[in-house]
């Protein structure tokens, strides 16, 4: 049988000082799980519904769903027509990405999109592998070579991402998600057809407030589309989009992960502001 020393005068107890060691480990470990290393065990899913409405009157809804595991995520957005569109045309597309979590930021290994508008459809997929993109694209009723676009290079294909994870902005450090840095940066797309860039600048916070689910802090920020290639230079929508100046972007967090995503995007045009906003933003975090 083993005896504690006595304390000697002015020495604290050797019980009390294991004890109090013992504490301050497991405050240690309890702080770095909160902190990330539990979160990235943790599964956290997103089920979110926007609408999209020009001067107030709708004209589409998309949903989208987000899984995010320990090792791999997947998200799917849907979407189509809505509202007095119908009237003038009718269609509907989804698109999905999937692939694996390094340090807690989704990488994509593919990224699909199907797109149908009468006898019109598009099938597009992107495979990304040792950092290019190849993709694969059909169109019905198929249509000759565009001469005007941009032409496309191998140069284009390095470096991007597809345009649903480059959705998934994942914030660095261990605070609060709705802040300045979750904006500042450049996110290089490739879509399958078009490579372009969007740059993000911070520019305010903010709130937000759906009619199911999330309520809260928002980080907001300024968009910028930069047409590299694929696109037709042109092409009306195109330079008006990328000249504008007043594309908002605001973010909100995926509960258990250091991720962002958007909650709402406006987007003047010249008939009045576009606005795509989330009615139904329901974040779940589930042990793994």
């Amino acid at each position: 049988m083993q005896f504690e020393r006595a304390a000697a005068p002015g020495e604290e107890n050797p019980v009390t000082l294991r004890a109090r060691n013992g504490a301050i480990w497991c405050a240690v470990v309890l702080i770095a799980i909160v902190a990330g290393l539990g979160i990235a065990k943790a599964q956290a899913r997103l089920e979110a519904t926007y609408t999209a409405t020009l001067l107030g009157i709708p004209i589409g809804d998309v949903s989208w769903t987000i899984d995010i595991q320990q090792h791999q995520f997947s998200a799917v957005a849907s979407g189509g027509t809505a509202g007095l569109l119908r009237l003038f045309t009718e269609g509907h597309g989804t698109g999905a990405a999937r692939g694996t979590v390094a340090g807690g930021q989704p990488v994509a290994s593919n990224f699909s999109l199907s797109m149908v508008s009468g006898g019109w459809s598009k099938e597009v997929q992107v495979l990304f592998n040792g950092g290019k993109a190849k993709e694969y694209v059909s169109v019905q009723p198929a249509a000759p070579p565009n001469p005007d676009l941009v032409p496309l290079t191998e140069a284009h294909r390095a470096g991007v991402i597809d345009p649903i994870t480059a959705l998934l902005i994942r914030v660095p450090g261990s605070g609060d998600t709705a802040v300045p840095q979750a904006c500042e940066r450049t996110l290089a797309i490739f879509d399958g057809l078009t490579r372009y860039d969007l740059e993000l600048n911070f520019k305010r916070l903010d709130s937000v407030k759906a009619d199911e689910g999330y309520q809260g802090a928002a980080v907001v920020c300024s968009v910028r589309f930069s047409p590299l290639a694929g696109h037709d230079p042109d092409r009306t929508l195109i330079k008006y989009l990328a000249e504008q100046r007043d594309i908002e972007m605001w973010l909100a967090p995926l509960a258990g992960s250091r991720l962002t995503v958007p909650f709402r995007i406006t987007i003047p045009t010249p008939v009045g502001l576009g606005v795509v906003q989330a009615v139904k933003f329901i974040t779940v975090l589930k042990p793994a």
